[in-house]
């Protein structure tokens, strides 16, 4: 408490002390190699969900491992929906979001304690390592020990670099920055599908190009993070406070006022000091009720858009409905494109239309393309997977998914990782992002044990499953989540405060009821 003391004084100690308030040449520099270094976690998580996508039609990662697969893929009476349900192939799938579970919750104290940009770079570690495992395997077992340890690479990368944007980037562009996170996800997806476009026409070994080019994204990081700052706020909750000027100086820009924003990084600093409990159990209390809701939903509802029937299996579906396996990857880069289009026009519309608005489009173009891809499955697909799919009603698949794509890519596809990242007090901060992220990754988990075997019992229905909780989820932020943009970071307290439900439960910070007595004539 003392220690945090000091440290608000010191901050107080520096104001009027700063120079002219603006912007030099540095932050535009800094601000933006330092938020491409830390986006490039996305590159790791987006190789690997789509690279696996492509290995699990490709001929010779079947024959080495799966040749049961090969077989039926070959098999002209084999029921369409059920040729990829095998328990060991989803269990190769799977393995790395259950180890990015356990990942996560270590992942939130060790960020708390090493700072946001050494998470980031032991996550790139533990990535190149499962890699090189993965490309060298000889058999399932190795394989699925290189994806545990992708999967925890994963966990301390995603719950690290979002945060890291969020509190690196200035308030007025937050959203777009934080949402360059997902954009280097779909970029890392859109090269995943290119090197198995490739590795998809090389006999034998083709399968090792795909999983060991996914060393490259992984040097990237572990390069690029030396040379960046670690984040103000982080610095300060570890009691660096000089650090934290000087990081924050680097950010701004040598001409930038930077004294009212280290003050406010102080002042959360020495409110997490206030509290003796740890940040998991004090999350749960009552102040903290719609930072919890939020940590549990945004999650649960971004698995139940539907992401993963259309993402992950992408070359799947493609192939499902009738196209040859070379033509199922090529219409995921295809896919991969729009979704890199869509999510760039988010990055320019989030901090101007909001995040509520981008929200409620997505939803509504989700609703049409989930029910869409239902109807044309049931209708020219059949119930037992046993027609043909018409060439031009295949072209229409193709067409939907593009379509869901680019709803996904201006909605929950790059909100997913702001909302998360921007929404938590610094003192539950790690925890809830750690929380947040946990989640995701377990039902990822989930689905990609289910959605298989969903898709070979359900059959169409596993498209208008999702299409309901579109429904559900869309009302849920129009009612429950109020709008972030252009509000600093550690100042996002007085908007819950605001917010028509969770003012309930949310007190006022001081400054803001010091001024709102103020404007009522009343003596601060």
């Amino acid at each position: 408490m003392a220690r945090g003391g000091a440290m608000v004084a010191a901050a107080d100690a520096g104001a009027g002390a700063g120079v002219a308030p603006g912007y030099s040449s540095e932050i535009t520099f800094t601000v933006v190699m330092s938020c491409l270094m830390a986006a490039s976690g996305g590159l790791i998580f987006g190789y690997d969900i789509s690279i696996t996508g492509g290995l699990t039609q490709m001929q010779s990662f079947l024959e080495a491992f799966f040749p049961d697969i090969w077989a039926k893929m070959n098999n002209a009476e084999q029921d369409a929906y059920c040729i990829f349900d095998s328990q060991v192939l989803t269990t190769f799938v799977s393995s790395l979001y259950l180890a990015g579970v356990f990942a996560c919750l270590i992942a939130g104290h060790v960020t708390r304690r090493v700072g946001r940009r050494n998470s980031m770079l032991i996550g790139a570690s533990l990535f190149f390592v499962g890699a090189i495992l993965n490309c060298a395997a000889v058999n399932i077992a190795m394989l699925v020990i290189g994806r545990i340890l992708l999967g925890f690479a994963v966990g301390f990368t995603n719950q690290s670099a979002p945060v890291y944007l969020a509190e690196i980037a200035p308030a007025r562009w937050r959203g777009a920055f934080t949402s360059i996170f997902h954009f280097f996800l779909n970029v890392g997806m859109f090269v995943a599908d290119l090197v198995n476009y490739r590795a998809n026409t090389i006999p034998v070994w083709g399968w090792r190009l795909s999983l060991g080019v996914a060393v490259v994204p992984a040097a990237v990081i572990l390069v690029g993070a030396a040379f960046i700052p670690d984040t103000p706020n982080s610095l300060v909750l570890r009691g660096k406070l000089d650090e934290a000027r000087a990081s924050l100086r680097r950010i701004r820009g040598a001409a930038a006022n930077i004294d009212a924003e280290l003050k406010d990084i102080a002042r959360a600093a020495e409110e997490d000091r206030q509290h003796h409990t740890g940040a998991f159990r004090r999350i749960v209390r009552r102040e903290y009720r719609p930072h919890l809701v939020m940590a549990i939903a945004i999650p649960v509802f971004f698995e139940l858009t539907g992401m993963i029937v259309v993402t992950l299996f992408t070359p799947l579906l493609f192939y499902t409905v009738g196209f040859s396996s070379q033509k199922a990857i090529l219409g995921s880069i295809i896919t991969d494109v729009v979704s890199l289009a869509s999510i760039a026009a988010a990055a320019l519309t989030v901090d101007r239309y909001g995040r509520r608005t981008l929200f409620m489009v997505g939803g509504g173009v989700l609703l049409v393309c989930l029910t869409g891809m239902a109807w044309t499955y049931g209708a020219r697909l059949g119930s037992d997977g046993g027609k043909a799919m018409p060439r031009g009603y295949a072209v229409a698949v193709v067409a939907l998914v593009c379509l869901y794509d680019a709803g996904f890519g201006i909605s929950w596809g790059p909100l997913k990782w702001i909302i998360p990242s921007e929404i938590f007090p610094l003192e539950v901060r790690s925890a809830g992002q750690s929380m947040s992220e946990a989640i995701s990754l377990a039902l990822t988990f989930a689905q990609t044990q289910s959605f298989l075997r969903m898709l070979c019992s359900f059959k169409f229905g596993a498209f208008a499953y999702n299409a309901a909780w579109v429904v559900v989820m869309t009302a849920f932020v129009a009612l429950l989540l109020p709008e972030t943009k252009g509000v600093p970071i550690e100042s996002l307290g007085a908007v819950w405060a605001q917010h028509w439900y969770w003012k309930r439960f949310v007190k006022p910070p001081p400054s803001t009821a010091a001024e709102t007595k103020q404007a009522d004539g009343a003596p601060a």
